[in-house]
């Protein structure tokens, strides 16, 4: 099917979801008029949209593109059920594939020493922590964990959430309010811009990686508010580059203003011993205000966490609604996460490795005419498909073809930039690379 096909395919999708939710909101409006209470207590000119589920707007937009899908023939690519461990490859249906959708970047999830750390914290503290920390007290392997971390970035101290994602909104939401404004590269995570919604600050984007777009918005703007917040990511998981922290922290000192880095795919990744994106540069970890991270990639566990300096930390610790009001990582989640810190430091080989396997793979893809967009080679590769139709197709001919990687599609991206994305680990070798670029290749 040629590239026109698809294109008008598009088109003609997206002219069907206007034309439909369009049309449900003109006989939803005329159905809400007037609205009064009938005399029997009944509001019965309240129209179903909004007393049922299967007639919320969402959920009727999802149905669109998954009648499109079924029409012509298309599989679902998502919720895929997998046995074992996803690392390298993976296990659907007692077949193995070879696998690219796993943050499993030091192949450290599923490791002997990792699973016996979790077995031994569940023989002494149990499953669960059952209560928040502030007021269940802690348990020692949680601090632990969170001085390793600290120690990993070069700061005072960090606190460990027990959702990447709500740290992000947790966080930004707290520390931040009306009178303030943030700051954020236009391809950040959803869970910061979540975060920015909930505090009610101001916000402004800038485009991707442009520091003198950023330093522009700074300079006519700074003045007019109370703290400003600059985010970005130290690898961005959609597209696979890295933004020039150097020129970050010179722009924030310069403009006062506080520098947050996601690091939830940049560590492990980046840098001689996988410390993220200061090593990569060899900054000094305080020259940034807040570490984010997750514990779900390269860490092989569940969770997030904030460092920085101890008046960050204690501020949230004691009154950040999403860290006091919610249970405290479970101890065998914690135990894995900090013998996965132990064995990457311990371990340079596995970065090195990855660092070798990630650029192979950018150089194979290129090789083979593919479209890899911005990726610099860092455990992130997109094939850019141009097209979600497009994009969920070739998903279907790779898996049918022994190659698992997972579309992002539109909204989750825009349309002209729908991909299939690779996930490197270090566990991948240099066959199953060349196996993958050469089927996605005469699949594309």
């Amino acid at each position: 099917m040629g590239k026109t096909t698809f294109g008008l395919m598009d088109k003609a999708r997206d002219e069907l979801t206007k034309r439909f939710l369009a049309r449900k909101v003109r006989s939803e409006v005329a159905e809400m008029s007037p609205i009064a209470l009938a005399p029997n207590g009944q509001w019965a000119h309240i129209p179903d949209t909004f007393c049922r589920f299967d007639r919320h707007p969402g959920y009727e937009k999802i149905l669109v593109p998954q009648v499109a899908a079924n029409r012509l023939g298309l599989s679902n690519p998502f919720f895929i059920s997998h046995d074992g461990v996803a690392g390298a490859t993976t296990q659907i249906d007692g077949r193995t594939f070879i696998n690219f959708s796993s943050y499993n970047y030091l192949g450290l999830s599923g490791h002997p020493k990792i699973n016996k750390a979790a077995k031994d914290a569940i023989d002494r503290y149990g499953t669960s922590t059952s209560a928040s920390r502030l007021v269940a007290g802690e348990r020692p392997i949680q601090r632990e964990l969170e001085e390793a971390l600290a120690e990993l970035h070069g700061v005072d101290d960090c606190v460990v959430f027990v959702s990447g994602h709500a740290t992000n909104v947790s966080t930004i939401g707290y520390l931040f309010g009306p009178k303030d404004l943030i700051i954020h590269d236009a391809l950040i995570h959803n869970s910061s811009l979540e975060g920015i919604k909930l505090s009610g600050a101001s916000r402004r984007s800038f485009p991707h990686n442009d520091c003198v777009a950023l330093d522009t918005i700074l300079s006519e703007l700074r003045g007019q508010f109370e703290r400003v917040l600059i985010v970005v990511e130290g690898l961005y998981s959609m597209d696979g580059d890295i933004p020039d922290l150097p020129r970050l922290i010179d722009i924030k000192t310069r403009h006062k203003a506080f520098l947050m880095v996601d690091e939830a795919h940049s560590l492990g990744v980046l840098g001689q011993t996988g410390r993220g994106i200061r090593e990569h540069f060899d900054l000094p970890g305080k020259s940034v205000d807040i570490w984010m991270g997750t514990l779900s990639k390269t860490l092989a566990s569940c969770g997030g966490y904030i460092a920085g300096e101890k008046a960050l930390v204690q501020n949230l610790k004691y009154s950040a609604p999403g860290f006091i009001y919610s249970v405290g990582i479970s101890p065998p989640l914690a135990a894995c996460a900090l013998e996965a810190v132990k064995l990457m430091l311990a371990e340079p080989e596995r970065v090195a490795r990855l660092h070798e396997r990630a650029a192979q793979f950018l150089s194979l893809a290129r090789q083979h005419g593919i479209d890899t967009g911005l990726s610099q080679g860092f455990a992130v590769t997109p094939a850019i498909m141009k097209s979600s139709l497009k994009a969920v197709r070739v998903s279907n001919r790779l898996l049918a073809q022994g190659i698992n990687v997972q579309p992002i599609i539109y909204p989750a991206v825009e349309e002209r930039v729908a991909r299939l994305r690779f996930f490197i680990s270090s566990a991948h070798t240099e066959a199953q690379l060349r196996t993958a670029t050469e089927i996605l290749a005469a699949n594309s």
